[in-house]
C-alpha cells in the first residue's frame, strides 16, 4: 500500500512541475506592446493606402457608364478597404419606408385587426336556440332516486 501511494505521488509531480512553468510563461508588464509612431501616423493599419471616401455601390447611379456595370466601378478606381461591407453584393440597405412610417402601418395593421375583431363580436350570432329548462332538474327525466341502474358486466 505505501508503494502505491508513493507511486502515485512520484506520477503527480511532473503535471505540479507543468503548473509552476505555466505561471512562468504569463506575460508581465513590460511585454505589453505600447503605440508606436507608425500607429500613430496610419491608425486604420491599411500600410498607406489611399482609402477613398466610404460609398455604398447601391446608391451610386446604375445608368453611369461604368466599366464594371454590375459592380458599378470603374477601371482602375481604388477599392475602399471595407469594400465587402460597401460592394453590391452586401446586403442592401432597407431605404422603402422610414422607421416613423413603418410603425405607423404597423399601428394601422394592429388597429384594423382589432377593429374587425370588436365588429365580429358585436354582430356575431347568438346561440340558435333557447336552452331547455327543466323543473326540478333532470332527476326526473333521467329516471328519478328509484330508477333501476343500468346492469354492468362486473360482478360486485
Amino acid at each position: 500500500m505505501q508503494q502505491m501511494l508513493s507511486r502515485s505521488l512520484s506520477a503527480a509531480r511532473p503535471l505540479s512541475d507543468q503548473l509552476l512553468t505555466s505561471r512562468r510563461l504569463l506575460p508581465s508588464l513590460t511585454q505589453i506592446r505600447c503605440l508606436t509612431q507608425a500607429d500613430i501616423d496610419d491608425p486604420n493599419m491599411n500600410g498607406g493606402y489611399i482609402n477613398p471616401p466610404p460609398e455604398k455601390r447601391q446608391f451610386r447611379d446604375p445608368y453611369a457608364d461604368w466599366w464594371d456595370k454590375q459592380e458599378r466601378r470603374n477601371f482602375g478606381e481604388p477599392l475602399h478597404e471595407d469594400h465587402d461591407v460597401l460592394g453590391m453584393f452586401s446586403p442592401h440597405v432597407y431605404t422603402h419606408f422610414t422607421p416613423r412610417k413603418g410603425f405607423f402601418l404597423m399601428g394601422c395593421f394592429v388597429a384594423t385587426v382589432l377593429g374587425l375583431c370588436g365588429v365580429v363580436r358585436v354582430y356575431y350570432p347568438d346561440r340558435p336556440s333557447v336552452s331547455r329548462g327543466f323543473e326540478g332538474g333532470l332527476d326526473r327525466e333521467l329516471g328519478g332516486p328509484g330508477a333501476l341502474l343500468a346492469p354492468s358486466e362486473e360482478k360486485p
